[in-house]
């Protein structure tokens, strides 16, 4: 099983000491356990709605503090890793979901200057261009020039979201509130609301954000595994049977297409146990013939786990020392959740 250990100097100051802490603690607590990352998008610089979102600086620093205790290697070879019983101790896989175009300009670079293999989970609808809902949201709010008071007042009358925008501060406020009132709608009512938000807020911009069917070509050229994400990035669990069937099926089938050569990992859309997606959408994605797929509760993976709910890691602090705690905690999880029913 290829591996790579990236063993770059992090830097010094508190970043260097966090590399060392982080080297001792995470050293003790490894076994053959499989530790995956899960990723959305890696700015160019810092984002002024997510600031907490990674940039190129931060994910640059954030792979080398990696490497001086984990051993990097493809999903693909860590799911082989778990299926035979050959795992790597500290084994550590990269992936990042949706398709977002900074994943090939900004992310991608990185990656290779480092010697980091990574899966990108693409939703094939959005390779023919559009946006996906929740971007569709905040993207209408970042180009808004009204404050957040005249904002929360348009928006006053949002299906799903409008009395929970009340009292919101900040853009940030305003976008997770919009986005946690309507992100459960039927998929009809979710689209209105959206048309809705852009509506009152005038949103007008059309820049792309995913890759296209060339740059995902273009990403797979340069070493990276390409996995399947759906077509339009539904919650499976709220579909009927055909229709999640269709959107497990369609999506790997597209990339197939793009790429000609067989997609075996899967990403559920959202992806928490029972909520996002449940046992049936399980069956069907191992009746589409795919071999492995990711969620996104927290955990390990061993050698015995189911291949078809593997838990990834959201490593969301800015804080580095607050991280690798995080990160050790994590380490200790081996309870995660499946969806059983």
């Amino acid at each position: 099983m290829t591996a790579v250990s990236v063993r770059k100097a992090s830097g010094p100051g508190v970043l260097g000491k966090v590399a060392v802490l982080a080297n001792g603690v995470l050293t003790a607590l490894l076994s053959a356990r499989l530790s995956i990352l899960i990723f959305h998008r890696v700015h160019a610089e810092p984002d002024s709605i997510f600031p907490g979102e990674p940039d190129a600086h931060r994910f640059k620093a954030l792979m080398a503090l990696l490497g001086k205790s984990f051993n990097f290697c493809s999903l693909d070879d860590a799911v082989r890793g778990l299926r035979d019983g050959t795992l790597r101790k500290g084994s550590l896989a990269v992936t990042f979901d949706d398709g977002y175009v900074d994943n090939l300009d900004v992310a991608c670079p990185i990656l290779l200057a480092l010697g980091i293999p990574a899966t990108f989970f693409v939703a094939s609808g959005f390779m023919r261009g559009g946006r996906m809902w929740n971007d569709r949201i905040v993207e209408a709010v970042r180009h808004c020039d009204a404050d957040v008071t005249e904002i929360e007042r348009a928006l006053a009358s949002t299906p799903g979201a409008g009395t929970a925008v009340q009292g919101a501060r900040t853009k940030r406020d305003l976008c997770l509130r919009v986005l946690a009132g309507i992100k459960y709608l039927p998929e009809t009512e979710r689209n209105q609301a959206v048309g809705h938000v852009e509506r009152c807020l005038g949103m007008t911009q059309t820049d792309a954000l995913m890759m296209n069917e060339d740059q995902v070509r273009k990403l797979r050229s340069h070493g990276m595994t390409i996995g399947a994400h759906t077509v339009n990035h539904p919650i499976l669990r709220t579909l009927d049977e055909a229709s999640a069937r269709s959107e497990i099926e369609q999506g790997k089938a597209d990339l197939e297409r793009v790429l000609g050569e067989e997609i075996s990992l899967f990403a559920y859309p959202n992806g928490k146990p029972g909520a996002d997606y449940c046992a049936r959408d399980v069956r069907l994605v191992t009746e589409a013939g795919f071999t492995s797929a990711v969620t996104t509760e927290w955990g390990v993976s061993s050698v015995g786990d189911d291949l078809l709910q593997l838990p990834r890691f959201t490593p969301w602090d800015r804080d580095m020392w607050r991280f690798s705690l995080r990160l050790s905690g994590n380490l200790l999880r081996r309870n995660y959740a499946r969806a059983t029913a």
